[in-house]
């Protein structure tokens, strides 16, 4: 008999803050053992759920609740946060909230500190979970020093050594480069194997959390539950769309072709029919030429920079030209270099070299006449957020240019609906899911209109309808010339949204190509720490002869219907 782990009868949950419960009436059971991937769009409840599982609900936010939960038969209500610790490890979407010490050995140890174990038993177990997640080479460093995805690393480290009976990851891949984030669910996946330890995956990026078995999918909308379902039983629906979740894109091609959904499966399960009806659909669409000669609006030329003399060059001799009205996509593995690339375009660091925009050099431009041209908005967000309030901190440009406040609020209200963020326009930031603060740095840029924008990572947390009226808004910004430049992981937003791709390895310029080469060659995607998408992989099984053009004509016609 499987031993229940997780069991929500009739469960309601409404913050105190709030006039409406964000949990309703939940029914849910999860057995020792099993791997439950949780999805939905932002707000859904998702977060809210995870906060009951690991017990700060009732205990650091508090609200009144309805209906039972227990957690490995414990109650929630009647057992202290201190004895829930012990069930649940949790690895946070928002890892600089998470660490404790001040180096990255320190901080994996902290749990075993608490315990009192001995220091050489202590220092074993550090240095096998610090080789297990691939942070060996980072243990004197501080924390706070480390890319993202090295940060996520670092929490994961610092939850497993515990070995709780309960894992609980929130959006574990939101900053991971795309092999790295493969490399993070192969990992759970062994861990899940290894100890039979009960694992709950919250993710946006459905398509990367299957590239593991899960036993089932928890699909959360406006505070309910709407699905419970196996992959292979949720896949063959149309729920995901339904409620505003993205499905792997090789069955959104499937389902384009007219492959009936009783007979939709997995990539390595096709049958002849179902390849024939695929390649003969993508047979039929036309083809699109989207290339246009765009006049050069900033250049740099043997642009090198490292912290401390004796590191190694974080960026190196590397020059690029960047073009009025391009979108560009900047991708390669954590720690390349690409966020470093930025800050030295934007003036936050001083690398050799030069620097042009337009014929102007850029040397003797101060950070605020730069932010004039170039729009930067950072991976974390909480190292851009200054005000209390989210009007404040997207009107805090504009009051800072002496912008009237009647035209003001027209343009910050303009922005906020585009970003999903009107509803919480009265809202302090503090009480924002990281996803939401992340929308809200956005907006704070994007209501200033520069010539370039650049967005390091815009898509990390964000639900499929955010990220599609999100980028709607920032295509219109470069329908009207402006430059837009994202920094990213994310291989749909590579393909979708750009018209070229900068691949970035150790600090130099490893390609700069169409976004479908990059996806479509092996090599490179080695190279680079990228992922094969499976449109690519998809087109392999068909046996096409030209798998670039396929993924490049399913994209357009993929854009044509949804908009």
């Amino acid at each position: 008999m499987n031993k229940l782990v997780v069991e929500f009868q009739n469960f309601s949950f409404q913050y105190n803050s709030q006039s409406e419960p964000t949990l309703k009436n939940l029914n849910l059971k999860i057995n020792e053992g099993e791997k439950v991937l949780v999805v939905g769009p932002s707000g859904s409840g998702k977060s809210t759920f995870a906060h009951c599982i690991n017990g700060l609900i009732p205990y650091k936010y508090e609200g009144e609740i309805t209906g039972s939960a227990k957690i490995k038969g414990k109650d929630l209500q009647e057992t202290s946060i201190f004895d829930l610790s012990f069930e649940t490890g949790t690895v946070l979407q928002d890892t600089d909230g998470q660490f404790i010490g001040l180096t990255v050995a320190e901080d994996i140890a902290f749990a075993l500190e608490n315990d009192a174990v001995e220091q050489q038993k202590m220092q074993e177990k550090v240095a096998q979970w610090a080789q297990t997640v691939g942070i060996d080479q980072h243990l004197t460093k501080r924390p706070q020093d480390l890319s993202g995805g090295q940060k996520q690393r670092v929490s994961m480290a610092g939850v497993l050594i515990n070995e709780s009976p309960i894992l609980l990851f929130d959006e574990p891949l939101a900053n991971l480069d795309p092999a790295t984030g493969k490399e993070a669910i192969g990992l759970i996946d062994e861990i899940h194997e290894r100890s039979q330890t009960t694992v709950i995956i919250i993710e946006h990026r459905l398509e990367d959390a299957l590239a593991k078995p899960v036993d089932r999918i928890i699909v959360f909308n406006d505070g309910e539950i709407v699905a419970d379902q196996t992959p292979d039983a949720l896949l063959r629906t149309d729920l995901l769309a339904a409620n505003g979740i993205r499905e792997p894109l090789y069955l959104t091609a499937m389902k384009y072709a007219g492959v009936d959904s009783s007979h939709l499966s997995y990539l390595n399960e096709l049958s002849p029919a179902i390849k024939q009806k695929v390649i003969d659909w993508q047979a039929g669409l036309p083809e699109k030429n989207n290339n246009t000669s765009r006049p050069p609006i900033f250049t740099m030329d043997q642009v090198s920079f490292k912290y401390r003399k004796q590191d190694p060059y974080i960026l190196n001799h590397l020059s690029l030209t960047l073009h009025q009205g391009e979108k560009v996509s900047v991708v390669g593995k954590n720690g390349a270099g690409k966020s470093t690339l930025f800050k030295a375009i934007c003036g936050f660091i001083q690398p050799s070299g030069q620097m042009k925009w337009g014929n102007q050099s850029l040397d003797h431009e101060t950070i605020k006449e730069r932010a004039d041209k170039i729009g930067y908005v950072m991976q974390n967000p909480n190292q851009m957020i200054s005000q209390k309030m989210i009007y404040d901190e997207v009107a805090l440009g504009l009051v800072l240019r002496g912008e009237e406040p009647e035209q003001i609020k027209e343009k910050v209200f303009h922005v906020l609906k585009i970003c999903g963020l009107y509803p919480f326009r009265n809202w302090p930031i503090a009480a924002l899911s990281y996803g939401q603060k992340k929308r809200v740095t956005i907006a704070a840029i994007l209501v200033l209109e520069p010539e370039m924008l650049v967005l390091d990572e815009p898509t990390a947390g964000q639900d499929f309808k955010h990220y599609s009226e999100m980028m709607t808004f920032i295509e219109e910004l470069n329908q009207l010339g402006k430059t837009i430049v994202m920094i990213t992981h994310d291989m749909h937003l590579m393909l979708e949204y750009s018209n070229r791709a900068l691949v970035i390895s150790d600090g130099k310029l490893l390609a700069d190509t169409d976004p479908i080469d990059v996806l479509t060659d092996e090599k490179l995607i080695e190279q680079a720490s990228l992922k094969e998408t499976s449109l690519f992989t998809l087109a392999k099984q068909l046996e096409l002869e030209n798998p670039t053009n396929f993924i490049r004509k399913f994209i357009q016609y993929d854009r044509e219907v949804r908009s």
